[in-house]
Parts: structure tokens; sequence; C-alpha cells
């Protein structure tokens, strides 16, 4: 299947001196770059270096103060998403855009032909998808309701999606962000059916394991300029870290701890499943001052239940749940704040943020009624203002200041806000969810360090993370989670990635039955 007439390797895109502003802010300053067909291009950056700002120019959802972009030879209008989709540019977001309500088939088809005319041609639109999905590797059932879609899956559809409007050029953003080792190898082998069929990408991404893996050529952006272009074969990740932030990256080194007393246990503890997701099945955990408890399993086997049930979102069916030595009765999510619980939330946009409040609002979300935040009933918003300011100092939140709409930042300064939200609170217990998820590697570094040293003052810290290199490297304990069941705990230094992985599907516990 021909994508494109021009012939491999035949420049298929060309920006050209892309500069934006947002009030002070330069986003992109002056930033060109050619895209080859059959070309796997990685843009690399920093959080805030400007990479989704160049990409929503490209697509359409910004218009670049100057500069221009190219087609196929062709000016692309500024500011029309419509017109880069009808040149061949596709784009599947870090956040999937579908619906959950409709069937594989008609999210593909959606936005294709007016509503009314969705059922018309079905036949015809079947075959073309099925012919695409055979010729790229992407199979999911057509009929099938996308809320039933594993996270693999459901980026499959946003893939079919761009190929079926005719993409030519696709751009990834964060696009193994939510998926596992398993179905980021399953996207790879895709994309390299994809490049050898003529389609050419750009991959977003910090992993600079996966740049190295499947990329050809990488562009490195720092402050919104481009600092660096350099060929894939001849460099390394070591030299990619030091281009993205301008110095030298020491990864966390962490020494040996010293457990102190169980500030947070779970005996035999089982929750309700809460629709396709399990619950717990009879877990047994304890979190001790002074450990990091690291959590593996692959996406959805019960690690939403257990940071729900520490959260305060649900309550345990059967079991003894204790905090500090007292047995829960009621809880809440207010309770678990009362029992210095700090939350670092899995999905900082639907769960860890309100998206129009602004970062003075965010950053008081759960301490709102306590002092200097408030007094005698009233906000007191300066106070509040100045609170916010040392965060933003403190965690480096790159942003226009204290008012800005949290909306407006990248997804890694979102996570600086939070992570300063929690950890300035000096909580007992820390439910660190993915708490580096789509983070470049100084974000990366920084955010590992400031758990092991929340860690170092006696916090218990609960490390929920599907990189089991992370878990590796942070966690004093290891469990592992599948089907709502818990491991055993595992010493730091007495299981490889191999042996978790046996545990992280399924088989180990078959044994231990």
């Amino acid at each position: 299947m021909a994508l494109a007439a021009v012939a491999q390797g035949d420049p298929v895109l060309r920006l050209s001196g892309i500069t934006k502003r947002f009030g002070a802010l330069v986003a992109n300053d002056s930033i060109s770059f050619d895209l080859a067909r059959g070309e796997v291009m990685a843009l690399l950056g920093e959080n805030g270096a400007g990479k989704t700002t160049l990409m929503n120019i490209l697509f359409g959802h910004y218009s670049a103060d100057s500069g221009e972009v190219e087609v196929f030879g062709h000016p692309l209008p500024p500011g029309q998403p419509g017109a880069a989709l009808r040149a061949g540019v596709g784009m599947v977001h870090q956040h999937f855009t579908l619906a959950d309500n409709m069937s594989v088939l008609d999210n593909i088809l959606l936005g294709t032909e007016p509503f009314w005319k969705l059922g018309i041609g079905r036949a015809a639109a079947r075959a073309r998808v099925a012919a695409l999905a055979q010729d790229f590797g992407l199979w999911v059932d057509p009929d099938a309701v996308v809320a039933g879609l594993s996270v693999g899956e459901r980026q499959r559809v946003e893939i079919l999606k761009a190929l079926y409007r005719d993409a030519k050029i696709l751009i990834l953003d964060e696009p193994t962000a939510v998926l596992t080792p398993q179905e980021t190898d399953a996207l790879f082998v895709t994309l390299r059916r994809a490049v050898a069929l003529g389609l050419s990408v750009i991959f977003i991404s910090h992993k600079l394991h996966e740049v190295m893996a499947i990329s050809a050529r990488v562009l490195v952006l720092r402050h919104g300029r481009l600092v660096g272009t350099v060929a894939t074969a001849e460099t390394d990740r070591h030299r990619l870290a030091e281009m993205m932030v301008g110095a030298e990256i020491t990864p966390p080194a962490p020494s040996r701890a010293t457990p102190g007393a169980p500030l947070l246990v779970l005996d035999r503890v089982s929750t309700a499943p809460q629709g396709q997701r399990p619950g717990l099945r009879e877990v047994s955990l304890s979190l001790r001052a002074g450990q990091i408890t690291g959590l593996a399993g692959v996406s959805g086997n019960g690690q939403g239940a257990l940071a729900d049930l520490l959260s305060g979102l649900v309550s345990p069916r059967q079991g003894r749940f204790e905090i500090a030595g007292q047995e829960v009765a009621q809880w809440s999510p207010r309770a678990a704040i009362a029992a210095q619980i700090g939350r670092i939330p899995e999905d900082r946009h639907r769960t860890g943020t309100i998206a129009d409040f602004t970062l003075t609002e965010n950053a008081i979300l759960e301490t709102y009624g306590n002092r200097p935040h408030s007094r005698d009933g009233w906000m007191n918003w300066r106070a509040a203002q100045r609170w916010t300011e040392n965060l933003i100092a403190l965690y480096d939140v790159r942003c226009p200041g204290p008012g800005t709409r949290i909306r407006l930042l990248s997804g890694g300064n979102m996570q600086k806000l939070i992570l300063g939200r929690v950890l300035e609170e000096a909580p007992k217990v820390i439910l660190a969810n993915q708490p580096v998820r789509g983070l470049d590697i100084g974000a990366v570094t920084y955010v590992q360090n400031q758990l092991l040293a929340a860690r170092d003052a006696g916090a218990a810290v609960l490390l929920i993370s599907e990189d089991l290199d992370e878990i590796l490297t942070l966690s004093d304990v290891i469990h592992v989670i599948s089907e709502g069941r818990l491991s055993p705990g595992f010493p730091r230094g007495t299981m490889k990635p191999a042996d978790l992985g046996q545990w992280m599907a399924g088989q180990g516990f078959d044994h231990a039955a």
C-alpha cells in the first residue's frame, strides 16, 4: 500500500522558522527541520521545552507567530486542523479522544461524514478498516465498544483513525506513556511495518531507550529552541539526556533503608470490583516508616483498587485496615487526608487537577481548610498565592505565574506542582501512583530523589509503577499485583525483571497456592 507519490527518503514535511509566543513566554523560537518519507524522527525535550506546541502548530491547533509549514512541497494554511488532515497529517494524542460508548468502527468514521450519514456505506468502510488493520498489524474488533478495550487496543483505534483519513505523516505524542512493555513492543512492530510502507512518523517521548530503539534521527528542544539534531546510530542515551537538560544527569543512588514502625497495614483486605476493574482479593500489605514499597504489575490488575482504597475513595469489603496501629472504622477522602496520606494520582488531568482552576487553586485543593490558607473560615488568598509561589520555585514549575490556568501547563509541569503540593505537607504515608509518567529525564531524576528524601525523612512510600526499572531502582521491598492478588514482599536485589515478569503473568501465584 503506497502512502505517497514521493520516493522513500524524500522530504514530506518542512518547518521553517517557526516561532510561537504566549505573552512573554517564547514557546518556540525559530525552529526549522525536515522529515523524510519512511522516517521515524524522535522529538525530545524537557517538559515545557515546546514539543507539544510545535506539533499543535503543525496539526493546526495553533497558528505560528512567524514561520511556515510545508507538506509535500505545498504551504499548509495555519490554524486549520481540517487542512492538516486533508494534507495527510494525523496526530495521536497522549490522552486518547475516543467516544467510550461507541463502537470501534463508529469512532473511526466519526468526523469523516455528517453524523446522519454514518450508517451509509458501512460495509465498504468496514472492509477498508479491515484492510488497514491487516496491512499495519492493528487488529481490533470493529464492533467492540471502546469502553471495553484495553489501553493498547484504544491506541490501535486512534492510529487506525489517522490511517483511515489517509495520514501520510503521523505525530505520536507520548505514545507509550500508558502502555505496558508488551503493548509497547507491539506498537513498535506496527510502526516498523508502517514505515516500510512509506509512513513518516514524528515520535515524541521521554523514554530514551524507546527513542534509541525506534527512531532514525533525534531532534532535541530546550527552552523552545532546537539545540541539536543527531542520527540515532551516532549517539547514546547519556548524550541525549545531556542535550535535553544542558547538564550532566546523575541517576538516583538509593542508600539502604532503615525501616521503622508500620504506618499502614492491610490484613486480608478485599474490595468490590469496579466495572471491569478487579477489586483487591485478600491483600495483606504493610507500609513502614522510612521504606519505599514498590508495586509492579500489568496495568489493570488491581493497582487502581489499591490506590482508591488508600485515597479513601473505596472502603474494604472485608479484612482489617489499620493506620498508625488503629483500626479504621469510617473511611473517606477526608479521613485519608486527616490521616496524613499524601496522594500523587495516576491521572494528573482527571483526578489530580481541575483544568480551569489556577495553579494557586490547584495547589490548595486538599489543604484549603488548613492554616495559613484559611482564617476563621475565610480563604486567605494572599497566603495561598505565597504558598504556590514557593512551590513553583522549589519544584521548578515552568509557568507564567500562580494565577495561570493549570490546563495551559505541560503535563510534566502539572506533575511537579502536584508533587510539591503533596511533599511540602510532609505526609506520613505517600501514595505515588505512576509519579514520573510522561516526565523528561531531568524531571524523573528530580521526582525520584524527592521520594527518596521523603523516605529518609520517615515517610512510608507506596510506589505504583509499570516501569520495572523504576521499581527495581527505588524500592526497598517489591510486591507484584495480578488480578487483585498481592505477592509476598521481595527485598531489594532478590528479584530480576524476568522473575517479576512471571509473577506479573500470574505464574508465581499458581506455584505459591
